[in-house]
């Protein structure tokens, strides 16, 4: 067992309150451009690369055979405006015990790193509106004292969510050698996939975002949370039992 040296953090429903704005954002989109989809289907893939659920849906829908490019350009990019326009007229604000969180990590030097399903125009708008890109650099890279040290959206991966991809940039930017001493935590299915994916240390869900603990009761993860407040206890015991194991030797 190793010392916890980074927590990647997803964004909507884990750090960022949702209200299930992606959702209807994403429900007007496909509505507005002719693709059928049931709520309960866009639920199940919240957490993805919003292009590749378009691509998979307009499949779904059109066959597997078809070239889907058209239509998923177009809904993708009547995506894009719609939800770039809620986040820029509404706002957004952190999830319950979230700051409380990110203090107890910066008190004891452990690396927080942000991962979405966002683009990156969207990420910053997000980030942006909570004061959470000061300090960061161009490449989104931040410093011990910034408020977050990291945030990678899904377009800066070859592949997002279920894949390992953005969890181990994350840790070759941060200078993380091992999954063992990271810890992954999110709101949806695809979140814990890459977690699991990527072998970290634990592989948490939180169940006050957009999923419920009977709807990802079901996938890879160590524990469930009801919330980010749980968090450093968590830690903190198994600080604990790290100390207690060198001590004996």
């Amino acid at each position: 067992m190793q010392p916890i040296e980074l927590v990647v953090f997803d964004m909507a429903g884990t750090t960022v309150t949702d209200q299930h704005e992606v959702e209807r954002c994403f429900a007007e989109a496909a509505a507005e451009t002719g693709l059928s989809v049931s709520d309960e289907r866009i639920l199940a893939m919240q957490g993805l690369s919003k292009r590749y659920v378009f691509e998979t849906l307009w499949k779904e829908q059109l066959g597997e055979a078809t070239d889907v490019t058209p239509k998923v350009d177009v809904s993708y990019d009547a995506f894009r405006r719609i939800l770039e326009n809620h986040y820029r007229t509404h706002g957004a604000t952190p999830t319950e015990g979230c700051l409380e969180t990110f203090a107890f990590l910066h008190e004891r030097g452990i690396a927080i790193a942000l991962t979405t399903g966002f683009y990156r125009v969207v990420t910053d708008i997000i980030l942006q509106k909570l004061g959470w890109l000061n300090g960061l650099n161009e490449q989104r890279i931040g410093t011990a004292n910034s408020l977050i040290q990291l945030s990678i959206a899904s377009d800066e991966v070859e592949r997002g969510r279920p894949y390992p991809q953005m969890i181990e940039k994350a840790m070759r930017t941060l200078g993380v050698s091992s999954p063992k001493a990271v810890i992954n935590i999110g709101d949806t299915p695809s979140d814990l996939l890459s977690g699991r994916a990527a072998g970290v240390a634990l592989n948490l869900g939180l169940t006050n975002g957009t999923h419920t603990r009977e709807q990802l009761e079901s996938y890879p993860h160590d524990l469930l949370l009801g919330s980010l407040k749980e968090l450093p206890a968590l830690i903190t015991a198994r600080t604990k039992t790290i100390n207690t194991q060198t001590a004996k030797g």
